[in-house]
């Protein structure tokens, strides 16, 4: 019997690629991860573990052997799902791999954030104690943060916030029911309330075309001038020239993000002009733990589809 052959166009960890070998596939590491090195390669392949790498239709068409996509982590917006429906083609994630690291850098940029952590380590470095004066940290007992998007990592973020910092959660999400809210949230009924509320704000919703662009000056106008912007989900989320502009103005604080739009952004970005924002290069979920959990759950999902089990974590069905 031939092995089902299981194209890595970007390199995992070691722990997935043996989980693969031990189940009796063959890997097949890809020679590029561009639309056109991805087509070439995928044409005798059955299965594709997916990074960041771009899965549009015309890869999709390539592969005439494929039968699984699985994702090495949760954002799917890099694939095509809608052909792959058409094709046949499972389309698989990690949505349990990534959720608690995700969360630790964001309750790590609130503390930086409130604590003015980056800027403080400068002017230590040049020996400005004066400093310590001119910019004042805030304490996080009792500030309200407020979580958009009530998934995995907005829960964990919730929790570790509400027991960890004492701080007070409200969220919004029109997807999840009032009773599915955890306990340490409290439940606005729509998103300008909680911009106009809270002293952070963090935005963990998937990139659709619902949410395209759905963060921008209008909503960085209801914001205190006192709180803060985080995004660890999609650049594309957020309308960056009014990020900066918010920014510039001191409409609000300050800001984190993990992501841009597009990455990476260009080196003349004006963001990296801004002394209130911390910026980190789309490495939220990237721990040691982290990456073997996502490349062995992103390979338990090729094995589940192709030995014609239920996959644990579907994003589609497939016709």
């Amino acid at each position: 019997m031939v092995a089902y052959k299981v194209l890595i166009p970007q390199d995992i960890s070691e722990e997935g690629k043996q989980y693969l070998l031990e189940k009796g596939y063959e890997i097949k590491m890809g020679s590029g991860w561009t639309v056109e090195e991805i087509k070439k390669d995928v044409v005798d392949c059955d299965a594709i573990l997916a990074r960041t790498a771009p899965f549009p239709a015309e890869v999709l068409n390539a592969g005439k052997k494929l039968k699984v996509i699985s994702r090495h982590g949760v954002g799917v917006d890099n694939i095509d799902i809608k052909k792959a429906i058409e094709l046949g083609i499972y389309v698989t994630n990690a949505p349990e791999s990534n959720s608690n690291t995700v969360a630790e850098l964001a309750l790590g940029f609130i503390i930086a954030l409130a604590r003015n952590l980056i800027t403080s380590d400068q002017a230590a470095r040049r020996g400005d104690y004066e400093f310590r004066n001119r910019q004042i940290g805030m304490d996080l007992e009792g500030k309200v943060l407020g979580v958009l998007g009530i998934g995995k990592i907005g829960k964990k973020l919730a929790q570790k916030a509400y027991h960890g910092l004492s701080m007070k959660v409200i969220g919004f999400d029109p997807f999840v029911d009032k009773k599915d809210f955890p306990a340490e949230i409290i439940k606005v009924e729509d998103k300008d309330k909680l911009f106009s509320e809270a002293d952070f704000v963090s935005i963990h919703i998937p990139s659709t075309s619902d949410t395209k662009k759905s963060v921008g000056i209008r909503e960085f106008k209801l914001m205190k001038p006192t709180a803060f912007f985080l995004n660890l989900a999609r650049g594309d989320l957020v309308i960056e020239k009014d990020l900066v502009q918010a920014l510039q103005e001191k409409i609000i604080r300050g800001a984190a993000i993990d992501v841009f739009d597009p990455e990476p952004p260009p080196h003349n970005h004006p963001l990296f002009g801004l002394d209130n924002i911390i910026m980190t290069p789309h490495n939220a979920a990237l721990t040691k733990e982290c990456i073997i959990r996502m490349s062995l759950h992103a390979a338990q999902g090729i094995h589940e589809v192709l030995s014609g089990e239920n996959p644990t974590w579907p994003v589609n069905k497939p016709k």
